[in-house]
């Protein structure tokens, strides 16, 4: 479990299946993430990220708000996947329900999941990527210190050359000295 001063980030629970539904069927949430979610790939995805912390310690941590107990979204490390030309590395990922959108919960997420990487896995450098055209992501990977890496930059393998998100930008941040 990571705190924050508004956030608890944590293992999920059966109960989170719904709520985390509830949040990836909507339209601007999968806009960024290939389409909307079915309630069935929402429930998957929960007890994929319950596995993944569970096997490796690095997994989607679910988001409740301190003030109101309410799951607003995932932020958490997992490995890239390892289909090229993906990155390698520690990737840092969120998704928040729109109605908490704007109010900084996903950049307090993301540095204390960043730092907690840093600390308690020993991670020399934790990477991030999102589509060209989001900027919104993009400019939450700025506020919590990263800083873009050209070089790292692909078409993603998953989605067709046409596609308006198919080129995806790649961030790191670096451990510090």
């Amino acid at each position: 479990m990571i705190e924050t001063e508004r956030l608890i980030l944590r293992a999920w629970s059966d109960a989170d299946r719904e709520p985390y539904a509830d949040i990836m069927v909507e339209p601007e949430v999968g806009r960024w993430l290939g389409g909307p979610f079915s309630r069935a790939q929402a429930y998957e995805r929960v007890a994929r990220f319950q596995a993944d912390l569970a096997k490796t310690g690095l997994g989607r941590l679910a988001i409740e708000r301190k003030a109101d107990g309410r799951l607003i979204g995932h932020c958490g490390l997992a490995h890239a996947p390892d289909t090229k030309p993906v990155p390698d590395g520690v990737e840092i990922g969120w998704a928040l329900a729109p109605d908490a959108w704007g109010f900084g919960y996903a950049a307090e997420a993301a540095r204390a999941v960043i730092a907690d990487g840093f600390a308690r896995h020993a991670l020399s450098e934790i990477i991030a990527f999102t589509a060209e055209n989001n900027l919104r992501s993009q400019t939450v990977m700025r506020r919590i210190g990263m800083t873009p890496d050209p070089r790292r930059d692909f078409d993603h393998p998953k989605l067709a050359p046409d596609h308006p998100l198919r080129r995806h930008v790649t961030f790191v941040a670096r451990r510090p000295a």
